[in-house]
């Protein structure tokens, strides 16, 4: 699957990969395959374990959509692959966060519905 989880409610974090990516991407200039796996098990105190076998093919089909450009830079005698957001994946991020953040608020209304006094 995507991410390779330590948590027992790793299936609802599988849709989330690619919106994890785009998130981590616009906070910083550019990022590596290897960096970004780094970042995310630290920012969750190694909850999230993203493996290379579902990091790179996420990594390739947000390139495709347009949403990602990669540069490809000689380091210590090998090629490395930086991936920045595009013009379209800094738009498609700010979409995907305001879609996350609206299904939370939903969600959090159905498992901790406020009581109002009508």
């Amino acid at each position: 699957m995507y991410i390779c989880l330590t948590m027992s409610n790793s299936k609802l974090y599988k849709g989330s990969l690619s919106t994890i990516i785009l998130k981590l991407l616009g906070e910083t200039d550019r990022m590596y395959g290897y960096e970004i796996t780094q970042k995310v098990k630290v920012l969750t105190k190694g909850e999230l374990i993203m493996t290379e076998g579902a990091l790179y093919p996420a990594l390739h089909k947000l390139e495709a959509e347009g949403f990602l450009d990669v540069e490809v830079v000689k380091v210590d005698n090998r090629m490395r692959k930086y991936y920045r957001l595009t013009e379209e994946g800094n738009k498609e991020t700010s979409n995907r966060i305001a879609d996350l953040q609206n299904y939370m608020e939903t969600m959090q209304f159905l498992i901790k519905p406020k009581l109002t006094l009508e």
